[in-house]
């Protein structure tokens, strides 16, 4: 069913205040001793909701849409892999037990954190005035990268994950940046249609939250 520009903005918007309000939710629990516990046996099931959130918000899902979810999802997952087993990639880390379910070591839902911050910046790039290719494809590595600076203090305290040196090396944001850099290229080569403001949203709430775990 076609959607109408009316129905088109009330989703968008519903949209968005799912995005907020549980982000809001989140703060809140990592904020409260009391609560944290609780909520990081939650962040699976937040991060599966902005997943569906993003899926919903995009504009006619078609096969060359749901192959390019699971190409990103699989090597999200393939890369961390890599870097887990083998620390060639990342640095000489291990998950602990707060993204859930893991498959050899590894969480499913990194797949999925991996597919929405791909898929976000590269949408933001999409409506972004960078006319070049390869420039949308950099400063999107670059914006991620950015965000990872914000997450890593957060992930360590809260056990997402733990770097064998404590903190994580240069090589992991190297790494960062040409893994992100290969998934944005991909986004590209699919070329979507212009898709609304939802997935940008979130990626910019991810900064807000991140970055006020980091000052508080």
């Amino acid at each position: 069913m076609e959607r109408t520009p009316g129905v088109m903005l009330k989703q968008t918007t519903v949209s968005l205040i799912v995005i907020a309000l549980f982000h809001i939710v989140g703060l809140i629990g990592f904020f409260v001793p009391a609560l944290t516990p609780i909520f990081l046996r939650l962040v699976p099931f937040h991060l599966l909701l902005m997943l569906l959130v993003v899926l919903y918000n995009h504009y006619r899902p078609d096969e060359k849409f749901w192959s390019f979810f699971l190409l990103i999802v699989i090597g999200g997952i393939a890369a961390e892999w890599i870097g887990v087993h083998k620390n060639w990639i990342f640095g000489d880390y291990d998950y602990g037990p707060t993204l859930g379910i893991k498959v050899l070591d590894i969480p499913l839902m990194i797949g999925v954190n991996w597919f929405i911050l791909v898929y976000a910046t590269g949408v933001l790039m999409q409506r972004s005035r960078l006319k070049s290719m390869p420039a949308r494809v950099l400063v999107g590595a670059a914006l991620l990268v950015a965000l990872d600076v914000l997450i890593e203090p957060v992930a360590i305290k809260f056990d997402y994950w733990t770097w064998v040196e404590k903190t994580p090396p240069l090589k992991n944001y190297i790494c960062w940046f040409g893994v992100s850099a290969l998934f944005l290229l991909v986004f590209e080569g699919f070329k979507f249609k212009p898709q609304n403001l939802v997935a940008p949203v979130l990626l910019g709430v991810e900064f807000v939250f991140f970055g006020l775990l980091n000052f508080f």
